[in-house]
């Protein structure tokens, strides 16, 4: 395939790296094998960048992000040279978070990848009408639910699905990307009712409408690659993915599960992609439940990090009684901003609450306590120099 000099320079910096979509906003968790991105195509398959036990979360030096019931929260990203598709975000307890149908059932928002954000040159069309390189910031803002008692540990999810052009192919999708970011609920009003999940959709190539630009599957799970993990070749770059997810044109749409939303294209994996077969139902990310009932007494049993499994029908986990990470006696010296007071009660039922927290400074991606630290910025898998 040949490629103007124009877009070699364009895209040399990025392609260099190997992370095509990333939370940073709030810090995510992270992780050390795929250098913080965790791409389902490289073998993270979720529900986030890196198991419970693994987040910074549970470091009592690591300082904790406190966020209020009612409040806004900004989700932010960057696009990373990509256009295209959407963005899911789910709440659930922190000691829940490794769980796929836990998230699944408590989707709070999607909305489009492109949201605010675009190429850098509206005018470079050698991918298609606004599909150009560009690494603008993106970001949303999310309610945080009234329904989480005081000072619980939470984990946000951000999932990116249905982005297209891999390496420069314009009628092909990425796999679903991950990342989680932990934090502490404290104040704000309380209500029992649990929030149903939205869609704000508009985007740079259909503003002001209620769709998305995206390539393959607009249905959360179909791009997970189930069971199938990449066999990587020594001088085989493309070897260390099993992307792209799908082969097709650019569409136009809603997430799958929003009212009006168009049936999910038809699997089909690229025929580098490991010569493997395709996984089974019971392997791959569950579809998503957004009409879940609310949080139930019943705790849900936690899946594992590295499968994405579960079935629709399991009971919405509760907030169980595991604490947040306690603040030792030794912790880093408290932030300027105290944790905020609480104006509502928790419920008495099998709630957790933490004790003597003082720290309310996010977790900096950069912090040494974090496994993806400056590291993840400088250290790349090399690409092809003339990758999209």
């Amino acid at each position: 395939m040949h490629f103007s000099s124009s877009v070699l320079a364009a895209t040399a910096l990025v392609a260099s790296c190997a992370g095509h979509g990333i939370l940073n906003s709030p810090p995510p968790r992270g992780n050390k094998k795929w250098y913080g991105t965790c791409s389902a195509g490289s073998g993270c398959k979720g529900p986030c960048d890196s198991a419970k036990a693994d987040a910074p979360f549970n470091d009592i030096y690591v300082p904790k992000k406190y966020i209020k019931r009612g409040s806004e929260l900004t989700v932010g990203w960057d696009r990373l040279n990509h256009p295209g598709g959407f963005v899911r975000l789910a709440m659930v307890p922190f000691n829940q978070s490794d769980s796929w149908s836990a998230f699944n059932e408590n989707v709070l928002k999607y909305t489009c990848y492109e949201t605010n954000c675009g190429p850098s040159d509206p005018n470079h069309n050698s991918f298609g009408h606004l599909n150009g390189p560009g690494n603008a910031p993106c970001s949303t803002k999310v309610t945080v639910p009234k329904n989480i008692p005081d000072n619980t540990a939470v984990t946000l999810q951000w999932i990116w699905y249905g982005g297209g052009i891999y390496y420069g192919e314009k009628d092909t999708s990425f796999g679903e990307y991950y990342g989680c970011s932990d934090m502490i609920v404290a104040g704000g009003e309380f209500a029992d009712a649990k929030p149903e999940a939205t869609f704000q959709g508009g985007d740079v190539t259909y503003p002001n409408t209620d769709t998305c630009k995206y390539w393959g599957s607009n249905k959360v799970g179909d791009c997970n690659f189930g069971d199938r993990y990449p066999s990587p070749k020594e001088g085989d770059l493309l070897s260390q993915s099993l992307e792209p997810c799908m082969r097709g044109p650019e569409k136009q749409g809603k997430p799958a599960g929003i009212s009006g939303s168009s049936p999910a294209y038809p699997i089909v994996p690229h025929a580098a992609a490991v010569n493997a077969p395709v996984a089974s139902s019971s392997a791959a990310a569950p579809a998503t439940t957004e009409a879940a009932p609310a949080y139930s007494s019943e705790a849900a049993s936690a899946s594992s990090s590295n499968a994405a499994s579960a079935s629709s029908s399991e009971a919405a986990p509760a907030y169980s009684s595991e604490a947040a990470p306690a603040s030792s006696s030794e912790a880093a010296p408290a932030t300027s901003e105290a944790a905020p007071a609480t104006s509502a009660s928790a419920p008495a039922d099998n709630y957790s609450t933490v004790a003597g927290e003082t720290t309310s400074a996010p977790v900096s991606p950069a912090t040494s306590n974090s496994p993806i630290a400056s590291a993840s910025a400088s250290k790349c898998i090399p690409r092809p120099t003339a990758a999209y």
